[in-house]
């Protein structure tokens, strides 16, 4: 019997889990319903589990028996949700006020469910340990960051040596499909947050007042033509702002006006350009103006990296377990942002895509994140399968 024959065997079980977990959805760090859950499907395994203390998160150590002293590798599988209103239209559909998997995260927890009960099996031929981390507040809460704080990667009693990590995407990819790249997968993500003060008074009396709102509008399509005019092409920038506020009235010249973006970027030193040269607008238009101005910029997540050997190891599992056809190289990074890019700093690794579309058409389905997203469960005997095989292999190398 192989992996895959063995998580197709249980592929109506994780599918039964994943979509209990997509009914009862919870946000951020703390999930104690999930976690209750995971617990229980974990229950007889031999695995040496310990909960967090500033997240409900679950490490679970699997020893090898052919080698304690062996490598370790880490696989990683996160928990949470969305603060959206489902209208997917699934018998399944959220029982949680405002709260949905519009990003396929009980997918992935039931995948490491998955891989957790099929590395359990071998257990005995295993030549070191594998770390399963589960973890909570992906969507903006820095879980990943939180866990290794608390030590998941040294959950073995020795530094990991590899870490892998899986997300399906309802859209765009054919279901079934694997995607990756080297280097740069996913963009780094950061926060600009910049208030201007003026003076308020009449609308009718601009003259009186020192007015916040045609700066700030200046600084918004100034940031706009610094990254066009300012950013290599090759090594790209996105700013998009998307919160912008001011006044109460149409006929008041408020004192302040805010704005917020995100900002993306691809390379280290993509990134402490755009810091400086941020800053360095919305200062410079404030004094313009004659205003004072708060600039603050919060470095969230670093770009997602994949090790070039370990890609190359990834790609190379799917191509063995599921033909050559089922891994296409993706030519870009995406723009998108995940707290598994502290991993890959930290261990070699590799984080792969998974298509998860329900129909023929993943180019018209809605993409994660949307109130209508779909995840076909189909795929989760494969995604389990690839974790545990590449636990196996890359603990036999």
């Amino acid at each position: 019997m192989t992996l895959h024959s063995d998580a197709v065997a249980i592929q109506d079980e994780l599918a039964a889990l994943r979509r209990e977990l997509h009914q009862t959805p919870e946000i951020g760090l703390q999930l104690p319903r999930t976690q209750q859950t995971v617990l229980a499907a974990l229950d007889g395994l031999p695995l040496e589990i310990s909960t967090g203390t500033a997240l409900t998160s679950i490490t679970a150590v699997l020893r090898g028996g052919a080698n304690a002293n062996g490598p370790v590798v880490v696989l990683r599988g996160d928990m949470d949700a969305l603060p959206i209103v489902e209208r997917s239209g699934e018998d399944f559909t959220s029982k949680s006020p405002g709260a949905m998997h519009a990003c396929g995260h009980d997918l992935h927890t039931a995948g490491l469910v998955g891989a957790a009960r099929l590395l359990s099996a071998r257990r005995a031929e295993l030549p070191g340990d594998v770390v399963f981390m589960f973890q909570p507040g992906e969507e903006g809460f820095d879980g990943a960051g939180h866990m290794i704080a608390e030590g998941v990667l040294d959950a073995a009693g020795r530094p990991a040596d590899a870490a892998y990590g899986l997300h399906v995407i309802a859209a765009e990819y054919q279901r079934g499909i694997f995607t990756s790249r080297p280097g740069p997968l996913m963009a780094a993500s950061d926060g600009l947050f910049v208030r201007v003060v003026g003076k308020g008074g009449h609308g009718a009396m601009p003259h009186d007042t020192r007015d916040p709102v045609p700066a700030a509008c200046e600084m918004v399509m100034a940031l706009q033509a610094m990254v066009t005019r300012g950013f290599d092409v090759f090594d790209p920038v996105v700013l998009t702002v998307g919160v912008l506020q001011a006044g109460t009235k149409r006929n008041i010249i408020p004192d302040d006006a805010m704005f917020e973006a995100t900002v993306r970027s691809f390379s280290p030193a993509a990134r402490a350009k755009v810091r400086e040269r941020a800053v360095t607008v919305c200062e410079g238009i404030a004094a313009a103006h004659g205003l004072d101005v708060d600039v603050r910029y919060d470095e969230e997540y670093p770009v997602t990296a994949n090790d070039a050997d370990e890609h190359e190891f990834l790609a190379g599992t799917v191509r063995d377990l599921y033909g050559e056809e089922r891994f296409e190289p993706m030519p870009d990074p995406a723009t998108g942002s995940e707290d598994f890019s502290r991993v890959l700093e930290r261990v070699p690794g590799a984080f792969v895509f998974l298509g998860a579309c329900p129909t023929d058409d993943p180019k018209a389905a809605p993409p994660n994140h949307s109130p209508l997203a779909r995840f076909d469960d189909s795929v989760l005997a494969d995604g389990a399968a690839l974790l545990a095989e590449l636990a196996v292999r890359r603990l036999s190398r």
